[in-house]
């Protein structure tokens, strides 16, 4: 029997979320490169150009990929012939893992999770805790896929019981049709199918965790069932023309994982787990004989991409501090702009914030007239750091409070994702525009970033109301004065019939 300390599963662990804070994957970024070289849209091929230079930057200054650090997932299996010492459960020892890594001084992490789900809704400030799932199994160790989710591809997860004769594949495609931009495409399309509903969630969720080899099912052509299916929806998935970060383009998934249990005779769960552009996991094996170690990726995993096009093609340099709305009105969805200057900062509790305050009567301690604002919570800053990383959050969560801001006299919105179509609306009556910066481009941004200060509500941490001044911030127009969405023109422009299957 072999006995596992807690200090070594406990350290782990850490390196483990530190080390997946920090790199990319090198399937995942061998299928990503492939995808960029692929790519005939504009706009995507930037924003994949942009997060691949990102992941390059992140492993070079040892910072977050994404400033969303995620809630950490870990799968266990333990072998009935091992033993953890000590009288501590194995999920104290990875909550205890978890503190260490996010407070980690050297590179902290964004807390992201709160105690209470329902009312209060109070950060942990920590990061714990963390959702660990056990499993006992046969031989003598300790196997942990460690993994960090962030919120905008988990709020994307969804779940149906379809009748037994119904198809997946048509189901799959249709939500995936449906969910936008905010799980951060191109990434993974993970299925569990069977099972119970809890059974087929936890397969979506653990297959998304296996390793990328839709490239060698490419190559080789499919050997099972199974494969042809994910083989029929990669390439049915990539057909709906949705493009990186929803920008119309060809690539949506790098690869799609299926999985499946036995069912009810009655019954057919189906399970959709997508994973984002910042795909963080690690697989941990503990024998007893001391921590486990991760070597760091060879540079060579990380391209040389150079995303800022020069001469004729060069993107459009906006000055923030002088935007009117006449410049505003030129500029049309798609095209890439470079901002300098003053940019406002502030999300969810600061746009909640700033509605309960213009309802009292107040006046807000920062003007928004003629102002941009970027929807972002920022990792803190280390060493002689601006800002941490500092990606975008999904804006379709600020679509109620955007008459409000628009009133208020905002020229521009920043964030990912699609908006609303009575938001689109509301943007076109007010002459004014929403730019997409990349998520999974976290460091990128922040390398923007040279000045950055709290205006107003410090006690919002993430979330206070900050001023960055930029330079050179790379942005997609997204929606601009008129009214047209790229979100919506992008992929019908991109959209195609899936290539028939081969004969056998």
């Amino acid at each position: 029997m072999s006995v596992i300390r807690p200090d070594d599963i406990v350290e782990s662990v850490r390196a483990a979320l530190q080390y997946i804070s920090i790199y990319h994957a090198p399937d995942y970024l061998e299928r990503l490169v492939e995808a960029w070289h692929a790519e005939e849209s504009p706009p995507a091929k930037n924003a994949i150009g942009q997060i691949l230079e990102s992941a390059r930057l992140a492993a070079l200054g040892r910072r977050p990929i994404c400033q969303d650090t995620g809630m950490v997932t870990v799968f266990a299996k333990l072998g009935q012939g091992a033993r953890i010492a000590g009288d501590r459960p194995l999920d104290a020892l990875i909550n205890e893992a978890t503190r260490l890594a996010y407070l980690d001084a050297g590179n902290p992490l964004r807390a992201s999770m709160v105690r209470d789900p329902l009312f209060e809704r109070t950060n942990t400030r920590d990061n714990t805790p963390a959702v660990t799932h056990v499993e006992l199994t046969t031989g003598e160790t300790l196997e942990l896929i460690v993994a960090a989710k962030g919120g905008g591809s988990e709020n994307k997860a969804r779940f149906t019981v379809l009748n037994p004769a119904a198809s997946v594949e048509d189901w799959v495609v249709e939500t995936v049709a449906g969910l936008g931009a905010g799980w951060c495409p191109p990434g993974v399309i993970s299925i569990g199918v069977g099972g119970s509903a809890e059974k087929a969630m936890l397969l979506g969720k653990r297959a998304a965790l296996d390793p990328i080899d839709m490239g060698r099912l490419l190559r080789e052509g499919p050997s099972s069932r199974i494969e042809e299916m994910r083989l029929d929806l990669y390439h049915r998935i990539n057909g709906l023309g949705i493009g990186a970060q929803g920008l119309g383009g060809l690539a949506t998934v790098v690869d799609v994982k299926v999985a499946t249990y036995p069912t009810h005779a009655a019954s057919k769960p189906v399970a959709l787990i997508p994973q984002c552009a910042a795909n963080r996991h690690a697989h941990l094996v503990l024998t007893g004989e001391g921590a486990v170690t991760l070597a760091p990726p060879p540079l060579s995993s990380f391209p040389e991409i150079t995303t800022v096009a020069a001469g004729a093609d060069a993107p459009r340099r906006v000055n923030l501090d002088t935007l009117t709305r006449e410049e505003v009105a030129g500029w049309t969805i798609g095209e890439t702009l470079l901002l300098s200057g003053r940019l406002l900062t502030g999300r969810d509790a600061a746009h909640k914030r700033i509605a309960e305050t213009l309802a009292k009567g107040e006046a807000l301690p920062v003007s928004l007239r003629g102002r941009a604002i970027y929807y972002v919570g920022p990792v803190d800053p280390v060493g002689d750091e601006v800002v941490g990383p500092a990606g975008p959050t999904t804006a379709t969560r600020m679509d109620g409070f955007t008459d409000i801001m628009l009133d208020q006299g905002v020229l521009a919105m920043i964030g990912k994702a699609e908006r609303g179509a009575a938001t689109v609306d509301s943007i076109a009556r007010h002459g004014a525009s929403y730019l997409v910066a990349v998520g999974g481009a976290a460091v990128l941004v922040a390398r923007a970033v040279r000045e950055a200060r709290i205006l107003a509500w410090e006690d919002l941490g993430m979330e206070a109301i900050r001023e960055f001044v930029v330079e050179d911030m790379p942005v997609t127009v997204a929606v601009d004065s008129a009214g047209a969405s790229v979100h919506r023109e992008g992929p019908a422009r991109w959209r195609r019939p899936a290539p028939a299957p081969a004969e056998s």
